[in-house]
């Protein structure tokens, strides 16, 4: 009887032994994504800031822009009147009357704690209503409630005429009621911009300085101007001169040509 043969078994090689990484090598890769994810970061934030100062500064732009389409709409509307003045400059608000398209409007541009605001009052068509608004425009507070904000950070208003007759740039709170069309006798620096009228020649003489007085200028008791008085001439020009964080903002506005 043959001996009965039975196959060996393969033998395999011993398996080596798998090493991961080490403690060192961890620490190594989380430090370098820390110190891309910080430089990724830092370019995203810059790409933000930009944005954000781009269009603050584009908002800036437009609001500015139509703060001043608002300003010369209502200078291009003025309406005379003898029952009101139709420009008056007091050293922090400007009232004017305008037409509107259902009577005549009393408006007031003013400076108050920094802030340019804009307040207009109902159209009317008679007198006493216009009048009654006047007396109500010199009154800040029974007015602040419905003005609105127009511009903010405004360190100084400055407004200027230029007169028919003078043929030179003049404050406007020097003037006293604007509608007669007579200049004030004080003298001091040129106004910002220098001497030359909207569309006109350049003036011969110094403007009178900017002054600072209270919002009515007889002890904050509420006056109407005598309007039957003198010559009921508007400016040829008004003059606006803003002092804001950006810098200087002076308009000039024709009212009327000069004959």
């Amino acid at each position: 009887m043959q001996p009965h043969l039975q196959p060996r078994a393969a033998t395999r090689p011993p398996a080596r032994a798998q090493h991961g990484f080490t403690l060192v090598e961890v620490l190594v890769a989380l430090f370098i994504m820390a110190v891309m994810a910080g430089m990724a970061w830092q370019g995203i934030d810059g790409l933000v800031r930009t944005r954000d100062g781009a269009q603050q500064a584009s908002e800036s732009t437009l609001r500015l822009g139509t703060v001043m389409a608002q300003w010369d709409a209502d200078l291009e509307h003025l309406q005379q009147t003898p029952a009101t003045p139709t420009l008056k400059f007091d050293g922090s608000s400007l009232r004017l009357t305008r037409r509107h398209r259902d009577g005549l409007q009393l408006v007031l541009w003013t400076m108050q704690q920094g802030k340019l605001h804009r307040w207009a009052s109902p159209a009317v068509t008679r007198v006493q209503e216009l009048q009654d608004w006047w007396f109500r425009s010199q009154q800040w507070s029974v007015i602040q409630a419905d003005a609105l904000p127009m511009l903010d950070g405004v360190a100084a208003l400055q407004i200027y005429f230029y007169q028919q007759g003078d043929n030179t740039w003049s404050n406007a709170q020097s003037t006293g009621n604007v509608s007669t069309g007579k200049s004030g006798n004080r003298t001091a620096k040129p106004p910002p911009g220098g001497g030359t009228p909207p569309g006109g020649a350049p003036g011969n003489s110094p403007p009178a300085d900017a002054g600072t007085a209270g919002a009515n200028g007889n002890g904050g008791v509420p006056t109407l101007p005598d309007t039957d008085s003198g010559d009921d001439t508007l400016p040829i020009g008004i003059r606006l001169v803003l002092t804001l964080p950006q810098g200087r903002l002076l308009r000039d506005v024709a009212l009327q040509p000069a004959q």
